[in-house]
C-alpha cells in the first residue's frame, strides 16, 4: 500500500497541508481522485448517510456533484491529535432550480499510518443566499491559502 503523505503524527503545520489537499480533492469534483484520500474500508456519516468503502464514496460524491452545481469549498483546520484532524468548513453550491446555497459544516477525521483517512464524520447545514452573496467562486487562490475563511 502507497504511503499518502502528510502522515500522523500530524504536527499543525503537516494537518493544514493535509487539509488544503483535500480541499484541492474536492474542489476538482473528480469522485475518483477523491476517494483515492480514502482507505479501501473508510467508513463516512455525512449528514444522515453511513458509507463504507471507495466504491460507496464515489457513488455519493457522484450523485452530489451531479445534483450541487459550481460547487466550490473552503476548509479550515480546528485542531488536530495524532492521527486525528478536525475541520470547519464552508461549500457554496447552485441546485437545479437555479437557487444559491451556502453550506456549513464540520468534520471529523481519522488517518491510518499510511496517511489514508479511515473514519470521515460531516455535520452540514444548508443556508439559501441569493447569487449576490456568494463568496466562493472556484478552487482558493495561492495568495489565499492558509487563511481562516470568515464565517458570515
Amino acid at each position: 500500500m502507497a504511503d499518502r503523505p502528510p502522515l500522523p503524527p500530524f504536527t499543525r503545520e503537516t494537518a493544514a497541508q493535509k487539509v488544503q489537499a483535500a480541499e484541492d480533492a474536492w474542489n476538482t469534483r473528480d469522485p475518483h481522485k477523491v476517494a483515492l484520500a480514502y482507505s479501501e474500508d473508510s467508513v463516512w456519516r455525512n449528514r444522515d448517510t453511513f458509507l463504507t468503502g471507495r466504491a460507496e464514496i464515489v457513488a455519493f460524491l457522484t450523485a452530489k456533484w451531479a445534483r450541487e452545481h459550481e460547487y466550490a469549498l473552503r476548509k479550515d483546520l480546528w485542531a488536530h491529535d495524532g492521527n486525528r484532524i478536525a475541520v470547519r468548513f464552508q461549500y457554496e453550491s447552485r441546485d437545479a432550480d437555479g437557487r444559491w446555497w451556502r453550506s456549513y459544516g464540520n468534520e471529523l477525521w481519522e488517518f491510518d499510518g499510511h496517511g489514508l483517512m479511515t473514519r470521515r464524520e460531516a455535520s452540514i447545514n444548508d443556508v439559501p443566499i441569493e447569487e449576490s452573496e456568494r463568496r466562493i467562486h472556484g478552487p482558493r487562490p495561492e495568495a489565499e491559502r492558509g487563511r481562516t475563511f470568515p464565517l458570515q
